[in-house]
């Protein structure tokens, strides 16, 4: 075989590689068959994370004691601050109001000089995570 050929033989081989792969491309389509609850369960989480209940972050506390007591300081805080939200949390036999949920500490400071002109007491604390 002269080198004509073999420049022939490969440039037909080429033009055959090319035109085989084009015709084997196949192009694709995705549909998504997504059940509406797991849109009911990330809104539920997210809600159950800005209560402090899946969070392995910050909180303040701002009361521990008595029911009533913690009521009372609980409809203070909201009345007050509107930034963090806040809830009691039973720890027998006492009542604790916790405040934020803050992912640093750093953030968790900030928040807790402003709530201390109105609690002194309040402190910042880690949760254990709830099972």
């Amino acid at each position: 075989m002269n080198s004509q050929n073999v420049f022939k033989l490969f440039i037909a081989s080429i033009l055959i590689i090319s035109i085989s792969g084009k015709t084997l491309a196949q192009t694709a389509t995705l549909t998504v068959n997504q059940d509406p609850k797991i849109t009911q369960l990330l809104e539920l989480k997210k809600n159950l994370e800005k209560e402090n209940k899946l969070s392995d972050g910050y909180t303040i506390q701002l009361y521990y004691g008595e029911l009533d007591k913690a009521n009372q300081t609980l409809r203070k805080y909201k009345g007050s601050y509107g930034n963090w939200p806040a809830s009691i949390e039973y720890e027998t036999p006492n009542y604790k109001v916790w405040a934020g949920n803050f992912s640093s500490r750093i953030e968790a400071e900030r928040a807790l000089i402003e709530i201390q002109k109105s609690f002194s007491a309040a402190f910042i604390l880690k949760p254990e995570r709830r099972k």
